[in-house]
């Protein structure tokens, strides 16, 4: 199954040749400042299965409230937000959900950094809210796990 998203403009164009390992809805501060908005949602996928059929985006380092380094990769045209890399990892990409064709498509697994969500989101009774983070070998499913550790190296 893939799925296709864009930028505003259009110039950029890509797809993903899989379903991502996971996806977050992350509500911290770097996520509401950069973004703009309440919070950022982000499907995490291997670097090599986004397929981009038009433009390509370019990456701008954001400051973040950690110190990691956190390239937000936008359209040079219309400046929209296609992806991150968080912490130097090339290897892997945080899609933005938003910019897909159907972001219905990918929803939430988690809620993550809920200790600073803004107080007039709601979240649904049945959704997964961390404070902070989440121990990841309890949620991932298995094969997200293996796929995480052989781009990455860890678990």
């Amino acid at each position: 199954m893939a799925f296709g998203g864009r930028c505003a403009c259009g110039a950029v164009r890509y797809r993903l040749k899989t379903r991502p390992m996971f996806v977050h809805c992350c509500h911290c501060r770097d996520c509401q400042r950069q973004g703009g908005g309440a919070f950022a949602i982000n499907a995490l996928i291997e670097t090599d299965r986004i397929e981009l059929l038009r433009g390509e985006p370019t990456p701008v380092r954001m400051p973040t409230d950690s110190g990691r380094p956190h390239d937000i990769y936008r359209c040079a045209d219309c400046g929209t937000a296609m992806w991150s890399d968080y912490g130097g990892r090339p290897a892997m990409r945080f899609v933005r959900v938003a910019t897909l064709d159907d972001p219905e498509a990918l929803p939430p697994d988690v809620h993550i950094f809920a200790g600073s969500k803004v107080s007039w989101v709601s979240l649904a009774p049945e959704a997964q809210v961390f404070d902070v983070y989440y121990d990841m070998a309890k949620l991932w499913p298995a094969e997200s796990l293996a796929r995480r550790r052989t781009i990455l190296g860890a678990g």
